[in-house]
């Protein structure tokens, strides 16, 4: 009978510290992930009881636009829903938070979801905060999320992309970067969506409306500015010319190079030709006028002179290659392959053959020549505030790395003054003195994408303002605009000046 009831107790006990267990590892080590479970609804219902903090665009000096924000519910008894009052043209910033946010990763996009943790007061940094919440009985509030985003810059870019897709164009994006700081002035992408659409507390508007983003063949939803690659054209040039310089294979912007009429590629049948198989000066030009008429042969035997390990080198350290990149929404990288070929390193040295780019890296190239060769990491996030408005995160701009000498970026800044400077420049038209008082320094491309023959041309341009009190580099691609000095540099200049306060 003792024995019996030995063993009865020590099961008893058995059973009870491995209650005692499973209740301690649920409340201290599996409390994150129990919040974040889907069909927890106490948590899913508590999410539209917090005011989610602000998303500011602060990016002007003097000047804030709120394009995100929290707003009580008529007659939802303490319950907010998000609204974002600019809509379409701060959609690729912002991103949106809906109804799903806390049971599907389709809930979040944009700032909203990378800065998710502090807009909705769950970061640790804002533990104090939330303390004195448990004493006043004030709801849980997120922190306030400033941002580098110029407002006049980012709807200066959104009409200009919506224009110049009205005019032919499929799609349009693009990116302004203060080159010393690397802070993001404008990202934006056209067609673009009503993040409020989405920002609903009702589920079936959220499917109808989702669905119907979804499905639209224009892709609404895809951030082209950091999440869609083209290829750069002779844009690139501007790479070929810094490895040029660099690896002492051209002395100087005044140094001579070959540029035949038409030049057969290294070990193949193929044949390539300038613009309109067009002569390049006197067949050795300079490398600056070689540049400001965007001479396709100049560039292609310039490549195979430095090869294309060299090429890929220096393609990397312009942030190619790069699948870490956040600012701080995850950047698509751009590629430059390493090629032995010389054919194909020739063709890739003016920006065609597998080159591939976003229009943040397009600004980002501009940007690196502005900065004295320097290339900054690209950020969004100015700072954060607690809703007492303590600071509680400051951006520190940091260099991703030195890219050329600042004399070798003073040759290219020569170089790029010249294409829109000399009458003969291919972006004298559009962003020169006919179009502008602003002196410009650029880089244009005109991108054959592959997609057939009869499809038009990409457009391209890269570009930035020398010795401006407001620094500004900017990297615009219009998909099927043509002639990138047509359709992407005046899209550039319109950015430009809505930054500068002119128009």
């Amino acid at each position: 009978m003792n024995q019996a009831l030995r063993r009865l107790s020590l099961a008893c006990l058995a059973m009870f510290l491995v209650l005692m267990i499973s209740v301690n590892y649920l409340q201290v080590f599996r409390v994150s992930s129990l919040a974040a479970e889907p069909y927890n609804s106490r948590v899913f219902n508590q999410q539209f009881k917090n005011m989610r903090g602000q998303i500011i665009a602060s990016g002007d000096s003097g000047q804030q636009v709120v394009i995100a924000e929290s707003r009580p519910v008529k007659g939802g008894k303490g319950v907010f829903m998000r609204y974002y009052p600019q809509g379409p043209a701060f959609a690729p910033v912002t991103g949106y938070d809906s109804i799903y946010a806390t049971t599907s990763p389709y809930g979040l996009t944009g700032i909203e979801k990378a800065e998710n943790k502090l807009l909705n007061g769950t970061a640790p940094s804002l533990a104090v905060y939330n303390l004195k919440g448990l004493f006043t009985g004030k709801p849980k509030q997120g922190a306030s999320v400033y941002l580098t985003i110029s407002p006049k810059a980012q709807s200066a870019a959104y009409q200009a992309l919506a224009k110049a897709v009205a005019a032919g164009g499929k799609s349009a994006a693009a990116v302004a970067i203060d080159p010393r700081t690397g802070a993001i002035l404008a990202l934006a992408s056209y067609p673009s969506y009503d993040p409020n659409a989405l920002a609903t507390l009702d589920g079936t508007k959220f499917n109808k409306a989702d669905s119907r983003l979804v499905h639209d063949p224009n892709q609404p939803l895809l951030n082209r500015a950091i999440n869609a690659t083209f290829p750069p054209g002779s844009t690139f040039k501007l790479v070929t010319s810094t490895t040029a310089f660099s690896t002492h294979k051209v002395a100087n912007p005044n140094s001579t190079i070959p540029a035949p009429q038409s030049y057969h590629l290294p070990g193949s049948q193929n044949v390539l030709t300038n613009d309109y198989n067009s002569p390049c000066g006197n067949g050795n030009p300079t490398i600056t006028l070689a540049l400001t008429l965007s001479c396709n042969t100049a560039f292609a035997k310039l490549g195979v002179t430095v090869g294309g390990p060299a090429l890929h080198n220096y393609a990397n350290l312009f942030g190619f290659n790069n699948p870490n990149l956040t600012i701080p929404l995850p950047v698509s990288p751009s590629s430059y392959p390493l090629l032995t070929d010389p054919a194909q390193t020739a063709q890739s040295a003016i920006g065609q053959y597998n080159d591939l780019v976003t229009p943040l890296q397009e600004a980002m190239i501009a940007a690196t020549v502005a900065n004295h060769g320097t290339l900054m990491r690209p950020y969004l996030v100015q700072r954060v505030t607690a809703p007492d408005q303590s600071v509680v995160q400051q951006a520190q701009p940091t260099a991703m790395q030195q890219v050329m000498t600042p004399q070798v970026a003073s040759y290219l800044t020569t170089m790029m003054e010249s294409v829109t400077q000399n009458p003969s420049g291919t972006a004298y038209q559009t962003a020169g003195p006919p179009s502008t008082s602003i002196l410009i320094a650029g880089k244009t491309g005109t991108a054959q994408n592959g997609v057939s023959n009869y499809n038009p041309d990409d457009a391209v341009f890269t570009c930035f303002v020398p010795n401006a009190s407001q620094p500004i580099a900017v990297g615009v691609i219009v998909q099927g605009g043509g002639f990138g000095a047509d359709a992407a540099a005046p899209i550039a200049l319109k950015i430009i000046q809505a930054y500068l306060g002119q128009h």
